[in-house]
C-alpha cells in the first residue's frame, strides 16, 4: 500500500489556482464556519487586480464599479476599469471612464495614451490624434521639427 504523501509531489499543478478563486479563498475562514463574509472595498479591488492580471478583463469589468463609486476619488481602480474596459471592448465605457480621469487629473499621462487609442480603436483617428500628441509630449515623445 503507497503512501498517499509519497505520490503527491508527482501529480504537480497545471495552471494553477484560478485568481478568482484564490481571492475568494482567503478569508474563508476568517468569521468561522458558516458565518458569511462581507467583501470590502479592498478585497473586490484585490480580486480586481487578479482578475485583470488574469486576463479575465470582463470579470474584472464587473467588479471594478463598485470600487470606483465606493472611491471616486482614486484614480487608480478607474484606470484600471477603463482598461478592464478597453480590453473586453467596450470602447464607450472606456472612453468614458478616461474622460473622467482626465478631467479630474489633467495631466494623467497614461490615460491621454489609452483615450488617443481608444479612439483609434474606434476609427476616430482625428479625434484621437490630440491626445496622443498630448501623451507623447508628456513623456517627451516629441517628433523632432523641421
Amino acid at each position: 500500500m503507497t503512501d498517499n504523501f509519497d505520490t503527491f509531489n508527482d501529480h504537480p499543478a497545471q495552471e494553477g489556482v484560478a485568481p478568482d478563486r484564490w481571492a475568494s479563498a482567503l478569508h474563508l475562514f476568517d468569521n468561522g464556519v458558516g458565518v458569511s463574509h462581507e467583501e470590502t472595498v479592498l478585497e473586490r479591488w484585490e480580486r480586481a487586480q487578479l482578475l485583470f492580471e488574469a486576463r479575465d478583463y470582463i470579470g474584472a469589468a464587473r467588479l471594478l464599479p463598485a470600487v470606483v463609486e465606493e472611491v471616486p476619488e482614486q484614480t487608480g481602480p478607474r484606470l484600471l476599469l477603463a482598461r478592464a474596459y478597453y480590453h473586453s471592448a467596450q470602447l464607450r465605457r472606456a472612453e468614458e471612464q478616461l474622460r473622467q480621469i482626465i478631467d479630474r487629473d489633467p495631466v494623467e499621462h497614461y490615460a491621454h495614451l489609452m483615450l488617443g487609442r481608444t479612439l483609434e480603436r474606434q476609427g476616430r483617428g482625428d479625434e484621437a490624434a490630440p491626445w496622443l500628441r498630448m501623451a507623447a509630449a508628456f513623456s517627451g515623445e516629441l517628433p523632432a521639427q523641421d
